[in-house]
């Protein structure tokens, strides 16, 4: 299956028949990762995040593959590996062609993506709850009140704040600690 096919079956919503196709490029991920030191482990991990990044850009209505799926792959890993690694040097991010920058900020993005989830997962229950009903749901204020047992609408909007501020801080602190 070519390219093209692959991006048709992502764009009618077939993305496990899609994916299943993607898996035949795996191996050659594999041995770019085994040969930079890496495990077959390592090489998996690399490969799924690649995935779920390409998945994501696909997602966005402005993205268009300029490169074949397995350059886009295999550059993607590169630069997940080099990143878990911590292996940049400033001379190699400014010799990065344009692609390599694209797939450089989709690498960054989706670590901003995964702080983002593991501050939302570190916050209390009641917290997630709220935020969800309030982003995801789009309930108003005093539905939310309703659905939680607050007194008020008011009490509603403030508890959303400080949620919100407690999952902003959190964030920061993983953003902190990890670069």
């Amino acid at each position: 299956m070519n390219d093209k096919q692959i991006l048709e079956l992502f764009q009618n919503g077939q993305r496990e028949k899609a994916f299943s196709k993607l898996y035949g490029l795996y191996p050659k991920i594999e041995a770019l990762i085994l040969s930079k030191g890496g495990t077959k482990q390592d090489a998996n991990d690399v490969f799924q995040e690649a995935l779920i990044i390409l998945n994501r850009n696909l997602e966005k209505s402005g993205f268009k593959l300029t490169s074949s799926i397995y350059t886009y792959l295999y550059s993607v890993s590169r630069f997940i590996w080099k990143d878990i690694q911590k292996k940049f040097s400033n001379q190699e991010t400014h010799n990065f062609e344009t692609d390599e920058i694209e797939c450089f900020h989709s690498v960054l993005e989706e670590k901003k993506y995964q702080q983002a989830e593991r501050a939302f997962l570190e916050l209390g229950e009641r917290c997630q709850l709220l935020l969800q009903l309030f982003y995801i749901k789009a309930m108003s204020f005093k539905a939310i009140a309703i659905q939680m047992k607050f007194k008020s609408e008011k009490i509603a909007k403030n508890q959303k704040y400080k949620c919100l501020a407690k999952v902003k801080d959190i964030f920061k602190t993983i953003n902190t600690v990890q670069f």
